[in-house]
C-alpha cells in the first residue's frame, strides 16, 4: 500500500489543526475497540490517517463513528455476562 501523507489528508481537511483533532479523536475510538474502517495492519495513527485521506472519517461523522458497534474480547463478553447475573 501506498505510504500515506499529511498533505493526503490536508486534501480532504484543509485545516491542520482539525486534521490533528480529527486523527487523535479516531485514534482514541480504535484503541478503544472501534472497527476501523478499511482493511491495513498497521497502528491506529496510521490507519487514521489512511481513514481521513480516503474521506471515510470526517469532522461531520467522527462522533457518530464512536457510537457504531466496539470489538469485545470473549473476556469481556464473559464479565459482562457475570455482572448481568448478579444484578438479577
Amino acid at each position: 500500500m501506498a505510504r500515506i501523507t499529511v498533505e493526503d489528508c490536508l486534501r480532504k481537511i484543509p485545516s491542520r489543526f482539525k486534521l490533528i483533532y480529527l486523527a487523535i479523536e479516531r485514534v482514541k475510538q480504535l484503541k478503544d475497540g472501534a472497527q476501523p474502517l478499511i482493511e491495513c495492519k498497521n497502528k491506529e495513527i496510521v490507519t487514521a490517517l489512511r481513514e481521513i485521506a480516503a474521506g471515510l472519517v470526517t469532522t461531520e461523522n467522527i462522533k457518530e463513528l464512536d457510537k457504531r458497534e466496539k470489538v469485545v474480547s470473549p473476556y469481556e463478553i464473559s464479565e459482562i455476562l457475570k455482572q448481568k447475573s448478579l444484578n438479577k
